[in-house]
């Protein structure tokens, strides 16, 4: 006990025994037996007691004694009654051993005390006040206050708490039993002054039933407090869930980056004591305590080689990696922590100055917790060896902190830091050593397994599962695999076109892989479109379509790994069709990766399973940059070569490729006997769209009619651009009298186009015609002809629309001119 408190005790004491000693020196009784009567049932009631809640300490209903003492005994009679009471409860069943100085306290320290004060209340103001229930009220709350206030001081120097505070949790719930007694009190003196002392024997039963009371409410007040600690004690096994949860994810984080988790361990360390410093409510510190170990369970979503990465990030990988704020933040919101955990996760990487990520916060903005959380990580992570840098010395990391106080962190908790930083650090190593969580178990092996459900990938040749095991093979098909390397490395380089190159590709493999089908696919607006298709399930093949990501091809290209003995049947459309027969069970694939990314995947399919060795891949991995570099440069070859015979701005064919087809139907017409029609179009009143609307309003019209040209014309027509404005439908099969309602149609494409593009109509056709075999020209002859015809048109088109006539009168001898032509 403390020297303040039994100094108090002492003092209390010292004062109730000279009370005790001075009315005892001038004891005087008028009525021994009614003395007598009142000592008995006052010892009676003290032995009927009740445990305080809360405290060390009883209540018993002598009080009522003790108030009728002071309305009708004398003040030693009342002080005998009182304190052979208050000695009474205090020996009474007690559960500790008898203390002296709790008894010396309790008997003269406040009974003998708390007595003398009532009575001299009571009788001292009997004159001013006059009114006996006044003067019983004011004696009860003189009892009440010097009863209660000296145990509650001691109590507060005992205890270090707050005296007011343990005086209206423990003891001012019991004013209105005091009030209560004061009335009862009231009604026995009012019967003892008309019918004799000996009816206040009739308040006993009232002693018990007050008694019984007081008994059931505390005990109704005990049950109500072993609920609060039964919840009390499930909200902490529900907080301790949620920290078990947190050091699980933390141990998810320190699987996948091994250098973290200690790190997580001090910055929490660091975090609460700076919290505790900034005194932050209970909650936020708890949310601060959980956030130091998950503010970084957003990297889960990042790749690992981004996170061990030992050098300098991309900007490609910094963008990746400034994710993980919000992943973590959006996984820690489904765990519904009891305190603001997610907030924290999310800001901090905030700086103060507005620069961070993800929301650009500033200053105050930013949660408090984040702040914090922020400067002790970066602390840390200086003072850390990481992948990409050696640890800074602890002084040396402090300072690099302290100088981005202000822009990058909050100056306040800088300052903090900066000033117990050493003591942090000491704090932080013995809680490491005195709480060593075990790290997980990624590193030792297990003995005893199963094959998984899709077996193991095979590894070895056909001959070798199967037992055989002749060197002489093996020589062999060592010096086979070289010759056939060698031979292809040199035909791959020999040949621009795309065809010959995987033709012999294909060849040369099947000496040194046995497949049943080979596919080349290659890379075409983020799908893979087959190039090459050849043996078994080739229309099956041939007609896959693969988006990257896909399938197991699709798998390859967009993950840029090979891999061995896949199953076909995943592959994107291949099993899709019921109908289809399918025979294949193993595949080999592996990434073509040129010089701009990858530009195909080379796969290999076989009938049976596993049908494909580690040595298959090693083979196909050495030639797949060659072989992704002849395919690259056939296809540069390929896009040359049809930009040279295809016109840039409509996407038919050019004045040369026209040559060259407009050759070979002559030649076929020539042999067959067969007719053809070639139609030279151009496009009358073209150069005033052009002056009037601009060159980009006349490529788009000649977009539009070169669109529309192209769609109603048949599948076997060739459609080509001559140059400017001019045309040529080459028409096979079509007779001269047929070619009359194909200029009406060809006009009306023309007209609507240019209502489409001007608004207007300002646009009309002219249409030459020339026919073989019936004129026996060569290609420049007939192109002229029909040339030659269309100007004729254009002239008299020319003359319709300007000699006055209406817009359909013009129109209808346009159509019999065209007829007659």
């Amino acid at each position: 006990m403390p020297t303040r408190a039994k100094a108090c005790i002492a003092v209390t004491a010292a004062a109730g025994v000279l009370v005790l000693c001075v009315a005892l020196w001038n004891w005087h009784s008028d009525n021994l037996l009614r003395f007598s009567c009142y000592l008995a049932i006052a010892v009676l009631g003290s032995s009927l007691k009740v445990q305080l809640p809360g405290i060390d300490g009883t209540m018993s209903v002598n009080y009522l004694f003790i108030l009728l003492g002071v309305l009708e005994l004398t003040l030693p009679e009342t002080l005998v009654i009182g304190c052979s009471a208050a000695l009474v409860q205090c020996l009474w069943r007690s559960r500790q051993a008898p203390d002296p100085a709790k008894i010396a306290f309790n008997v003269f320290g406040m009974m003998a005390n708390a007595i003398a004060l009532s009575y001299f209340t009571y009788h001292r103001f009997q004159s001013i006040l006059g009114n006996e229930s006044l003067l019983l009220v004011s004696a009860a709350l003189t009892f009440f206050v010097a009863n209660t206030i000296p145990v509650s001081v001691i109590i507060a120097l005992t205890e270090n708490k707050s005296c007011s505070k343990i005086w209206s949790e423990c003891y001012f719930w019991t004013f209105p039993y005091y009030l209560v007694g004061a009335a009862v009190i009231g009604v026995v003196g009012f019967m003892n002054r008309h019918a004799g002392w000996q009816t206040s024997l009739l308040v006993l039963p009232v002693i018990y039933w007050v008694y019984r009371s007081y008994q059931l409410y505390l005990r109704r007040l005990e049950d109500e407090k072993k609920r609060v600690e039964i919840e009390k004690r499930h909200v902490e096994d529900i907080a301790g869930l949620h920290m078990r949860t947190i050091e699980a994810l933390a141990l998810a984080i320190d699987a996948k980056d091994q250098t973290t988790h200690k790190h997580l361990e001090r910055v929490r360390t660091y975090a609460a004591e700076i919290a505790k410093e900034l005194k932050l409510p209970d909650d936020e510190l708890e949310a601060l305590r959980a956030a130091a170990l998950l503010h970084d369970v957003g990297k889960l979503a990042v790749p690992e080689h981004i996170i061990n990465k030992p050098g300098p990030l991309t900007p490609e990988e910094f963008e990746k990696m400034k994710i993980h704020p919000v992943i973590g933040a959006e996984i820690l919101e489904r765990v519904a922590f009891p305190y603001p955990v997610a907030p924290i996760v999310r800001a901090h990487h905030e700086r103060w100055d507005g620069s961070g990520y993800p929301e650009g916060l500033a200053g105050e903005a930013i949660p408090v917790g984040a702040r914090v959380l922020a400067v002790v990580d970066c602390l840390d992570a200086l003072a850390s060896d990481r992948h990409y840098r050696e640890a800074l010395p602890l002084d040396e990391a402090m300072a690099e902190v302290v100088k981005m106080s202000g822009t990058a962190f909050d100056p306040k908790v800088v300052d903090i830091v900066k000033r117990r930083y050493v003591e942090l650090e000491q704090l932080a190593q013995s809680q490491s050593v005195r709480v060593a969580t075990p790290g997980l178990s990624t590193n030792i092996p297990i003995r005893k397994s199963v094959a998984p459900a899709a077996g193991f990938e095979q590894r070895t040749a056909a001959g070798a599962r199967s037992g055989e095991s002749d060197f002489l093979a093996s020589i062999a098909s060592a010096r086979q695999e070289a010759q056939t390397l060698f031979e292809l490395s040199q035909d791959l380089g020999n040949s621009l076109s795309l065809g010959e190159t995987l033709s012999v590709l294909s060849m040369r493999l099947r000496k040194v892989i046995p497949y049943n089908s080979i596919a080349v696919y290659v890379c075409r607006e983020r799908r893979l479109v087959p190039e090459l298709v050849a043996g078994d399930n080739y229309r099956v093949l041939s007609s896959l379509t693969i988006p990257l990501g896909e399938g197991l091809c699709g798998w390859v290209a967009e993950n840029r790994k090979p891999i061995v003995n896949g199953n076909p049947l995943v592959e994107w459309g291949y099993a899709s069709d019921p109908g289809r027969s399918i025979t294949l069970r193993s595949a080999i694939a592996v990434p073509l990766e040129g010089l701009n990314g990858v530009v195909g995947v080379l796969a290999m399919y076989h009938a049976e399973r596993d049908a494909f060795s580690g040595d298959h891949l090693r083979i196909l991995l050495a030639i797949s940059s060659k072989v992704a570099l002849s395919v690259e440069n056939a296809l540069k070859y390929q896009q040359a070569e049809n930009s040279a015979t295809t016109d840039y701005l409509t996407g038919l064919p050019n004045a040369r490729s026209l040559f060259v087809h407009l050759a070979q139907e002559l030649a076929r017409c020539r042999r067959t006997g067969s007719s053809l029609a070639v139609m030279v179009c151009d496009l009358d009143g073209f150069k005033q769209v052009n002056d009037r609307y601009g060159h980009r309003e006349g490529d788009n019209l000649l977009r539009a009619f070169a669109a529309d040209l192209k769609g109603v014309c048949r599948e076997y027509d060739y459609v080509a651009r001559m140059g400017g404005d001019e045309f040529v439908v080459i028409a096979p099969g079509m007779k001269p009298d047929g070619v009359g309602d194909k200029a009406n149609r060809l006009n009306q494409l023309a007209i609507e186009a240019g209502r489409r593009i001007c608004g207007k109509d300002l646009i009309s056709l002219s249409v030459g015609m020339a026919f073989c075999p019936d004129s026996g020209f060569d290609v420049e002859q007939l192109l002229a002809e029909a040339d030659r015809k269309m100007y004729t048109m254009k002239q008299r088109h020319h003359a319709l629309a300007t000699g006055g006539e209406d817009r359909e009168e013009s129109k209808a001898r346009w159509t019999t001119v065209s007829q007659k032509v």
